[in-house]
């Protein structure tokens, strides 16, 4: 596994990725971090372009994200996340859109669990996912990490007349 540690601006930054693709991001901190072992290599080259484009993203010059995934977890987690990649930019879903967005309406409370665990956050957009009310709830950088990133997205999406 390679990774790299960098500068953004919510602080240090982890991605990790193997020959199959990206398996990390990690937030300066996080509620379910990967457990590191001697298998893990620092190697900026293997995760330049995935660095680039997050960064990108940070500058408001990137909206969606060109990588090869590999989030590794239970076929329904993995549902769940691929799905986030649709939720368009300076948008939100509910739980209950996510769940039935995969086809699992009655689903929310696994749909949340799953997402709460999602191993590669803004890359696939979790936090762009809040409650029935438009309450922010969970994530697994904090709540202000959240905030900061939909007003972060708002501040870069264009306004649409119709």
């Amino acid at each position: 596994m390679w990774f790299d540690e960098f500068d953004t601006p919510i602080g240090v930054m982890t991605m990790a990725a193997d020959p199959t693709g990206l398996r990390h991001v990690l937030f300066p901190d996080n509620k379910y971090p990967p457990a590191r072992d001697t298998s893990w290599r620092r190697d900026a080259g293997a995760l330049r372009e995935a660095r680039e484009q997050l960064l990108a993203y940070f500058a408001g010059e990137r909206q969606t994200f060109d990588l090869p995934l590999a989030p590794t977890g239970t076929a329904f987690q993995v549902k769940v996340w691929t799905t986030l990649a649709r939720i368009p930019y300076g948008r939100t879903w509910s739980y209950g859109d996510l769940a039935r967005h995969i086809g699992e309406p009655k689903a929310v409370r696994a749909v949340g669990a799953a997402n709460g665990r999602n191993p590669l956050p803004v890359i696939l957009p979790c936090h762009r996912v809040i409650g029935a009310d438009g309450s922010l709830t969970g994530f697994g950088g904090g709540l202000p990490l959240k905030k900061f990133l939909l007003q972060h997205e708002g501040r870069h999406t264009p306004l649409t007349l119709a």
